[in-house]
């Protein structure tokens, strides 16, 4: 158990630094290895809780890592092994963590009105009890399912979302327990999601201001990371009528993009291009349609 748990971490690491295309095989591998430990294995019940856990936990971040990869309906079943997994261990604030972690992948592939059904009741399922890291997650993937729903009343809604992450997230201190899986989980990341929604919202006086204060201290050896927060910065800069500066920084994209194996960092360039077809008369924009037009 101890040896299957420091694996799952592990992977939620290099995932930090490499991306779907290059951690999917071993992810797959520890997955199907872990299943059947647990279904041939001989354990205690309190052994066989613990191994449901982990089959969670590592579902989630191979779920993860192939929806990076561009393989939807894989992590999707995976996400699905691990909610039932979670479930079956009563662990709710993991079972939450799958949840809406499947909710976002269906907020960004065109299934909006499923993702927000989905990601509103993992939130209600973990319940309060649910630690404040955990809350913040739960409520920033509530708040982005609302904003990829289109509306103003969603966009409301979006915000409030936001809001109530952040009273979440006040509320964890030193002394409270929280799971190792949201390690990753604090104010910098619920800023990287203000920023989103509101481009997304179209309102790059606000989110402008807030990529550039993230992507002043990122860590520049989170490469994927890097290139898809650069790409909200490229597209809400073209909606704050910056052509010539977005055009800059859709290179930059591009160029770190073109080294990772990530369908989510493939589509945001893709997005990119799109956004700034608007702007083909300006020459900054004109020669990086030209080069980059066959993507």
């Amino acid at each position: 158990m101890d040896d299957l748990q420091q694996r799952v971490h592990g992977l939620r690491l290099a995932d930090d630094v490499l991306a779907g295309g290059d951690l999917i095989r071993p992810a797959l591998r520890e997955l199907r290895s872990a299943v059947k430990l647990y279904r041939e294995g001989t354990h205690s019940g309190e052994v066989g809780r613990q191994l449901l856990r982990q089959i969670g936990e590592l579902a989630q971040i191979a779920g993860w890592i192939a929806s990076d990869a561009g393989k939807h309906s894989e992590a999707e079943r995976i996400y699905r092994l691990g909610i039932s997994a979670a479930t079956q261990a009563e662990d709710h604030t993991l079972a939450g963590n799958l949840a809406g972690s499947l909710a976002y992948q269906m907020s960004n592939t065109g299934r909006e009105a499923e993702g927000l059904t989905l990601a509103q009741a993992a939130l209600h399922d973990a319940g309060a009890d649910a630690p404040p890291k955990a809350r913040a997650l739960y409520l920033d993937r509530v708040a982005w399912a609302h904003t990829k729903a289109g509306g103003v009343e969603n966009g409301q809604k979006a915000m409030r979302a936001l809001g109530e992450a952040g009273q979440a997230l006040s509320e964890d201190s030193s002394g409270t327990e929280s799971p190792a899986y949201l390690y990753w989980v604090d104010a910098g990341e619920l800023r990287v999601m203000e920023s989103r929604v509101y481009t997304e919202l179209h309102r790059p006086l606000r989110a402008v201001p807030l990529l550039r204060e993230v992507l002043s201290g990122y860590d520049a050896t989170h490469t994927r990371e890097m290139a898809l927060y650069l790409s909200w910065l490229a597209v809400a800069l073209a909606d704050a009528n910056e052509p010539e500066e977005s055009a800059a920084v859709a290179e930059r994209v591009i160029t770190l993009a073109s080294d990772i194996p990530s369908e989510r960092t493939a589509e945001r360039v893709r997005v990119i291009l799109r956004r700034l077809q608007n702007f083909a008369e300006v020459p900054e924009v004109a020669a990086l349609l030209a080069e980059h037009q066959a993507v």
